[in-house]
């Protein structure tokens, strides 16, 4: 597996977590398997992937670009502008860079960077994340080399020949939650003869749901179940001055859970958003939960994500414009059916992929040509 060089790989990726934290699983495995490796991340300005990719030990350089907007607006006339002079950086960075592969995980900066390792006959992969592909990575499917999805049936998007079905990159210390139980409730501060309920809306919050749970919040302190509730930065405060004369001794309120596996573990039925990355996790914890799809993202893919679910029995989804009305109330239903959050729970882990991030770095090292001993997945 020794080279005569260090390998040096491009990863593009970046404007929310969903597509961030794939990319830096795949950096941190090749990094594991090649610790000489020179890994450079290429990002968009002003997004938080140049803030957590630094954070994460990576260099990274931003591209002045952006995404077109669904109505007419001042930055839509710069686009233009900004889509040519992010190509040409990203040429030049390629050009300096010599990278053996280009990674792109989605985001604004995946296209300028694909496309100019494109042009100088760079191989390059994508990863897709949902099950309903972004434009991005359909007008670049082609130039691709091979796609890594986490859906079947992506046949409708991507050339056949190119597709590897190998799941999202999810952080590894969620594999395993039931030996972390008791430590998690602990954690918390919970008993193990009540059942909790773990709230999410992704790592910038959710605004539907946070004001979904804040109108039925005097249901959930009568229902006597624990809550952890993370709402995001954005949202923390208002949140917290909206319940601070309840009575919330059972009910955590965070801006942001720095430990997922122990609030995973903790929990017996979760309510969240319907990006990839989530439901990637709540597939490998095995959590039966309840979706509340946001509208507010490209193509609706996080309907067309949490109905991949439903339609098989394992999840539960209710519309972000019904939420106020019925989201509580639908989750005290389900975290009170034990019969239901079983069937859920079984049915959700069969769309389980724990080593994708392995599957995805063993498909990059065939392209560039890497000889080694077939890996065992443990």
């Amino acid at each position: 597996m020794n080279s005569k060089q260090p390998y040096r790989i491009i990863i593009s990726g970046g404007g929310t977590g969903g597509h961030i934290f794939p990319a830096l699983a795949i950096a941190n495995e090749f990094k594991r398997r090649y610790a000489d490796a020179e890994i450079l991340f290429v990002g968009a300005e002003g997004r938080m992937e140049m803030t957590k990719v630094p954070e994460a030990g990576y260099k990274i350089i931003g591209l002045w670009i952006s995404g077109l907007q669904r109505r007419l607006t001042i930055s839509n006339l710069s686009f233009p502008f900004k889509l040519v002079a992010s190509y040409l950086k990203a040429g030049n960075i390629i050009k300096g860079f010599k990278p053996n592969v280009v990674i792109g995980t989605g985001g604004y900066a995946s296209g300028p960077i694909m496309l100019a390792a494109s042009k100088a006959r760079v191989t390059s992969v994508i990863q897709e994340q949902n099950s309903y592909a972004g434009l991005t990575n359909k007008q670049l499917a082609h130039k691709a080399a091979k796609i890594c999805v986490a859906y079947e049936g992506m046949e409708k998007y991507f050339p056949a020949s190119k597709i590897v079905f190998t799941g999202n990159p999810v952080r590894k210390d969620i594999i395993d939650l039931d030996s972390k139980r008791e430590r998690a409730l602990s954690h918390f501060a919970f008993t193990s003869s009540d059942r909790t309920l773990l709230i999410l809306g992704g790592s910038l919050g959710a605004r539907t749901i946070n004001e979904s749970i804040l109108a039925g919040i005097d249901k959930l302190i009568d229902s006597q179940i624990q809550v952890i509730w993370q709402t995001g930065k954005l949202y923390y405060e208002g949140i917290k001055a909206q319940v601070e004369n309840k009575d919330l001794r059972r009910i955590r309120v965070v801006d942001f859970l720095k430990q997922m596996d122990l609030a995973y573990a903790a929990s017996d039925v979760v309510i969240s958003r319907a990006g990839a990355l989530a439901i990637s996790e709540l597939c490998i914890a095995k959590k039966p939960c309840l979706l509340v799809p946001s509208p507010n993202v490209a193509e609706d893919h996080q309907t067309k994500n949490a109905m991949a679910l439903a339609n098989e029995g394992a999840a539960l989804m209710v519309k972000d414009s019904e939420a106020k009305e019925s989201l509580v109330s639908e989750v005290l239903k389900l975290i009170y059916d034990e019969q239901l959050s079983e069937k859920l729970s079984v049915s959700i882990g069969k769309w389980a992929k724990p080593h994708a991030t392995e599957e995805i770095v063993n498909e990059i090292e065939k392209l560039m040509g890497v000889e080694h001993e077939v890996r065992t997945i443990r």
